[in-house]
């Protein structure tokens, strides 16, 4: 859905929209869409300003990945609500270099008279994924040894520790 300045000029856009899964790509960051995303929220035009933009809503989906432990499935539900700020691209299309302040750095930018809402809905559920995507906070992970799923299955490796890079200094006297 393309959330078009002009179209804000006259009137507040609102939207309350559903992306089935595989309309918005999450392929680039080895995610997959589990349910419908649902987002609902408005667009408006901010007056007294150079077409910046306030988008705000809520969105919810559940999105699944591979466990960075276990290398088995993560299942993440999303519920989230987001607040955004946006200007137009040509704001800052200078030569020189602009220097920011810290308020600035909260705001995006668009071209092309507008923006879509499926890039700022990808955008906002990256953001709210954990950095690291594990199956459960008490995943064991696989043994470095064997291979092995240590959530479904123990084993008896033992791990030797060979770096002794701190060896020598554990052999002086005091």
């Amino acid at each position: 859905m393309f959330l078009s300045v002009k179209e804000m000029e006259l009137r507040k856009i609102r939207f309350d929209e559903t992306f089935q899964p595989g309309q918005i790509d999450f392929t680039d960051e080895n995610l997959e869409q589990d349910s419908p995303l649902h987002a609902a929220g408005s667009a408006e035009l901010l007056a007294h300003t150079e077409g910046e933009l306030r988008i705000q809503g809520r969105y919810t989906v559940e999105m699944a990945a591979e466990c960075d432990r276990c290398l088995g499935g993560a299942r993440f539900p999303l519920d989230s609500q987001f607040d955004l700020f946006y200007r137009p691209t040509s704001f800052i299309a200078r030569e020189e270099e602009v220097e920011i302040d810290e308020g600035e750095a909260e705001i995006g930018f668009y071209e092309h008279g507008g923006i879509e809402l499926e890039e700022i809905l990808r955008e906002q559920v990256l953001l709210a994924l954990p950095m690291q995507r594990v199956c459960n906070d008490a995943c064991k992970g696989i043994c470095p040894v064997c291979g092995r799923n240590r959530n479904e299955t123990t084993c008896d490796c033992s791990m030797e520790n060979t770096d002794d890079r701190w060896g020598a200094l554990r052999n002086l006297e005091l």
